[in-house]
């Protein structure tokens, strides 16, 4: 949180479903992984820890770590730790020769092995950390990589129910033809409750074979209407970033996520609004719940002086500090407009600005996720994903479970009124005065 286009979170207005950080809610991602791109300055005695960028600018999000390998259909375990010890094995290999002789119907052992991992993997806690399976993980990383096959919506995780709440689907979409809208709630997908997934998971449900159709069941909250509908799934170009220039010479630019392509897309709208005669800048990360940490952190490097960006700690305490340079290509007063839907990356983003008094902040109170996710790869194409770190702002804020406060606090309009970019304009217009 995702867009079936995983994790990519747009701009918006779709607060109404969320008004208060929730620690169960498990949309927003920051991975450690690489990106394309620009590489942020780390300290030197710490690049052993390289975040493979960009939960987003970043291939694969990143270095994919080979360290667990696992030995199920035999269900002959060997770990170190006591959470799984001799007697968990014997019942689990008891219950094994149980359902070969006496279950009734046929028994998968892929689909037996994926859900001991993922049970194991759940039994720890964490909404964020979870077990992939090689499709599931082969979809994430092709969403990352900025194209994928599905229906082209932009999703996250709606809090109060588990559903998957469409925060936009792109007008020239099978979905949107199909008649999805902003703000529709997926409930099903092929017959099944998705309620209780990962978001992630869920997603790689929708998604599949371009041609091939899904059968989805919808809730649209503004009249009360479940409906079901089939889409035929088609190649989507996910497209993180867009950019306009309004009155007054106010340029605007939208970054829905920060995965593997929107350090470029980034670039490349700025340098169109500076082409344009861009006098200010305002930056839109509304309902952005977050991506790959080396591309929030590449962008930044752009904006900021050379200082510290953000850094990370692990539960040793071991700390992995990322800097920007001396060069900065921000050269007029910016805006970044947030709301409770901003999360992970997007506060990375918020909270550096703001830091470095770079920025002016207007909207609500953002979602509060101060915690970095890692994703390790298996041997048989399946991965882990796993909450690793905590990260701080560049004064030494963690703000998970808190949130940053804007500088300027503004509720959403009703209707087509955007109050809050219109605080945000009203701000640049006074710095241009």
């Amino acid at each position: 949180m995702s867009e079936e286009n995983y994790g990519t979170h747009n701009n918006a207005q779709s607060g109404s479903y969320f008004s208060a950080p929730d620690p169960n809610y498990p949309g927003p991602r920051n991975y450690q992984i690489p990106a394309p791109g620009r590489e942020p300055k780390r300290k030197p005695a710490l690049r052993g820890l390289f975040f493979a960028i960009g939960l987003t600018a970043g291939l694969l999000f990143g270095i994919l770590i080979l360290v667990l390998v696992l030995r199920l259909p035999g269900m002959r375990y060997r770990y170190g730790s006591s959470a799984v010890d001799s007697d968990t094995l014997r019942r689990i290999d008891y219950i094994h020769s149980v359902m070969e002789e006496q279950f009734l119907f046929d028994m998968d052992e892929a689909d037996t092995s994926s859900g001991i991992i993922k049970g194991y993997m759940n039994s720890f806690g964490d909404p964020y950390t979870v077990y992939y399976t090689p499709e599931e993980y082969r979809e994430l990383m092709e969403s990352m990589n900025g194209t994928f096959s599905g229906i082209g919506v932009l999703v996250q995780k709606d809090p109060v129910t588990g559903y998957i709440l469409v925060v936009r689907p792109y007008e020239s979409s099978p979905a949107y033809a199909a008649g999805i809208r902003e703000e529709d709630l997926i409930t099903e997908v092929e017959g099944e409750d998705i309620a209780e997934l990962d978001l992630d998971i869920a997603v790689s449900k929708i998604r599949g074979e371009e041609g091939s159709s899904v059968h989805l069941t919808v809730y649209r909250p503004s009249t009360a209407e479940t409906f079901e509908v089939d889409i035929v799934r088609a190649t989507i170009r996910v497209e993180t970033v867009t950019h306009k220039m309004l009155d007054g010479g106010i340029g605007y630019i939208s970054m829905d996520s920060f995965d593997g392509v929107t350090y470029g897309q980034y670039m490349e709208a700025f340098y169109d609004l500076k082409a344009q005669g861009m006098k200010a800048l305002v930056v839109d990360i509304r309902s952005n719940g977050g991506g790959l940490l080396d591309s929030v952190t590449a962008i930044l490097d752009e904006m900021l002086p050379e200082g510290i960006i953000t850094y990370t700690e692990t539960k040793e305490g071991k700390q992995d500090t990322i800097y920007s340079d001396a060069d900065c290509v921000l050269d007029v007063p910016m805006a970044v407009l947030v709301n409770g839907y901003s999360a992970s990356a997007s506060e990375i983003f918020t909270g550096a600005l703001q830091d470095y008094k770079k920025a002016v902040i207007v909207g609500t109170q953002t979602f509060g996720k101060g915690i970095v996710q890692s994703i390790m790869g298996m041997d048989d194409g399946s991965a882990i994903k796993l909450t690793t770190s905590r990260y701080f702002t560049p004064n030494g804020v963690c703000i998970h479970g808190v949130g940053i406060t804007p500088d300027i606090v503004v509720e959403p309009g009703e209707g087509e009124e955007d109050l809050q970019l219109q605080a945000a304009v009203d701000a640049l217009m006074k710095e241009l005065d």
